[in-house]
This record gives C-alpha cells, sequence and structure tokens, in this order.
C-alpha cells in the first residue's frame, strides 16, 4: 500500500493551523489509495465514510437525475471535497469519479468529527474551507446566469491558460464531452463555441486549445474578478 505524502497534507489550509497531536490522531488511520480513470468514488443519497482528499489526478462532481447528467465540479490536487457531508454526516449531493488515474488520501469521517469537536484551529479552518466552496458556488451560479455558453467558454479558457502557467496552450485532462458538462452546455453547442472563438484568436489541436491571440480573446470574454475569482 501506498504511503500519504502527509507532509503536504499538513500544509494545505485544511490542517495547516491544527495541534501536532491532533493531526497525528487523525491521520493515524489513514490510507492513500490509487485509481484508474472512470472509478465512481462516492454514490449520491450515500453518507460519508471518508472525508477525501484528491493528492493526484482529477476527480468529477456531478449529479443524475431523470436520464440527465451535469457536472457540478471538476476537481485537482490538492483538494478535500465532500467535506460539508461529512463534518455534517449528511448524505452526498453528488457522485465523484476519477477522470484520470487518482490517488487519493482517506480520512475516517469520525475521524475529521472528532477533530472538529476537540481543535478549535481546525474547525475554523473548516469554517474557512466552507466559506471558500460558498463563495466558489456563488461565482459559478453568476457565471452560468450572466453569461452566453461561448462568454462562458471563453472565461473558462483565459482561467485554464493561468493555471497551466499562460503557455497559451491549454492541455485538457479530460475529454470535451466534461468540459461542456461542467460548462452547462451540450457537446454540440461547445463545438459551436469553439468555432466562433476562432476569429478571437482561439484553435482546437487535437486535445489542446491554443490561445493564438490573446488580447483579442481577453477582449471578448471581459473577465471580471468578482466572478472568476
Amino acid at each position: 500500500m501506498l504511503q500519504p505524502d502527509w507532509n503536504a497534507v499538513r500544509a494545505l489550509p485544511l490542517f495547516r493551523s491544527m495541534s501536532e497531536k491532533t493531526f497525528t490522531t487523525l491521520t493515524a488511520t489513514a490510507v492513500q489509495q490509487s485509481f484508474p480513470q472512470h472509478v465512481e468514488l462516492i454514490t449520491e443519497g450515500n453518507t460519508p465514510d471518508f472525508l477525501h482528499i484528491a493528492f493526484q489526478g482529477t476527480v468529477e462532481l456531478f449529479s443524475v437525475h431523470n436520464g440527465h447528467q451535469a457536472t457540478v465540479d471538476i476537481l485537482r490536487p490538492m483538494t478535500p471535497f465532500i467535506l460539508a457531508a461529512v463534518i455534517r454526516d449528511d448524505v452526498y449531493l453528488s457522485l465523484a469519479r476519477t477522470l484520470t488515474t487518482t490517488q487519493l488520501i482517506s480520512i475516517p469521517a469520525q475521524s475529521a468529527r472528532d477533530a472538529f469537536d476537540r481543535d478549535l484551529a481546525f474547525a475554523r479552518a473548516i469554517a474557512d474551507e466552507l466559506a471558500e466552496r460558498y463563495c466558489d458556488t456563488v461565482r459559478s451560479l453568476k457565471n452560468e446566469k450572466l453569461r452566453t455558453g461561448t462568454k462562458r467558454l471563453a472565461n473558462w479558457i483565459l482561467r485554464a491558460d493561468a493555471l497551466q502557467g499562460n503557455r497559451r496552450i491549454i492541455e485538457l485532462a479530460f475529454g470535451k464531452r466534461t468540459l461542456a458538462a461542467s460548462l452547462g452546455m451540450t457537446p454540440e453547442y461547445l463545438s459551436r463555441s469553439l468555432a466562433r472563438l476562432t476569429r478571437y484568436g482561439v484553435r482546437v489541436h487535437g486535445r489542446d486549445i491554443v490561445i493564438e491571440d490573446f488580447q483579442a480573446l481577453e477582449r471578448f470574454a471581459n473577465p471580471n474578478a468578482l466572478i472568476d475569482g
């Protein structure tokens, strides 16, 4: 079994300020596991057994209803997820699956709740983490309600470029169908939007998206810090 990188976990904002004793107790029964792509990790409606941290790889949170599927979020390293369900001992409101080969660090849910009860610094860090998630949700709602699909795609390209080092080449870690679902559009609409963005210096090359005229794309996207962060 793989050994968790506890130094990297300790450096996360969620665990950084807790006492050493609490951290040692919290992680004593935690495990690190590796999963191939397209493996379902959690099921909507179940109660959590673990607090998961996406240590390596990419995880998709999604939901299904009446034959329709929607992507809720795409998580990259190193992101704790389903924290609210763990702390409340409540049901998962979404499913999770791996989009790439993924390593998870999993901490027993009851251990996380016990640490929340006895360690004030950890409790504050959880409040901060959940507040940040709430802000992300509000930004996502504003993005969806105040922009067309093509504008959402343009701003996603700008953010993805920044995350990947401003190289002007975005390497997709997942398929275009997943990208479309995360932006609230059909794959067909995504294709049409990519075609529209060619006039603003965007070109698709296989699985990569290339920005050939950054200024033109930025003018069209009109990014807003209160939506895009």
